[in-house]
């Protein structure tokens, strides 16, 4: 089974992504990591992040023992990977290591802003969640904080809503839910909660099949 998690309530969401895959005993992937991987390798260099061709030899060299860094998780290396992955070059690079991903037994749960709608168009489940900006900036502060960096509330709201509009609105794999896609509102939920939640649309879906 595949399973996609997508949506722009990024805070949290791998945290759903990776708890799900516990669940069920699949493998997970944020993909949203390996976007920051080759941000973060492009900032280290001093790179242009919208030279294409440096882009797209970085994202063919990835090295998966990297993408646990916690280096990746930093609001500079987010802001910058928003601008990479709108390279279309750079996502045709880093379609093929996703998809083999999903498709390797016993089965995945991927999430990202673009899963169900381009990387596994025919994914089991497919989950959007979202999550009203303000809660979602507030969540992503605190994560901030608890890693020892400053974080500016305000500054990170504005962040978000910069890139949502970015990513709605790019020409390639625009952020946007599948028309067979759940939609999951954790505003209000805890991880346990959106978790929960998450947990009763697979199951739901297994039973819909399973009566067929």
């Amino acid at each position: 089974m595949i399973i996609a998690i997508d949506g722009p309530a990024a805070s949290g969401k791998g945290t759903l992504g990776k708890r799900l895959a516990h669940h069920y005993g699949y493998r997970h992937l944020d993909t949203g990591v390996i976007y920051r991987a080759v941000a973060k390798a492009l900032l280290d260099a001093g790179a242009d992040l919208t030279d294409e061709a440096r882009a797209v030899a970085v994202a063919m060299e990835l090295d998966p023992e990297k993408f646990g860094n916690p280096a990746l998780k930093t609001q500079m290396v987010g802001e910058a990977a928003s601008v990479v992955s709108a390279i279309p070059r750079v996502r045709e690079a880093l379609v093929n290591f996703q998809r083999q991903f999903a498709a390797d037994p016993p089965g995945a749960v991927l999430d990202g802003r673009d899963i169900g709608t381009v990387i596994c168009p025919n994914a089991d489940v497919k989950i959007f969640v979202i999550a009203d900006p303000k809660v979602r900036a507030r969540r992503r502060t605190l994560e901030a904080r608890a890693r020892g960096e400053e974080a500016d509330e305000a500054l990170v709201l504005a962040d978000i809503l910069k890139r949502d509009e970015r990513d709605q609105n790019r020409a390639i794999a625009p952020l946007k839910a599948a028309p067979d896609a759940y939609l999951l509102d954790n505003s209000h939920l805890d991880i346990e909660g959106g978790v929960r939640a998450a947990i009763d649309i697979v199951e739901a879906v297994r039973a819909g099949r399973q009566r067929v």
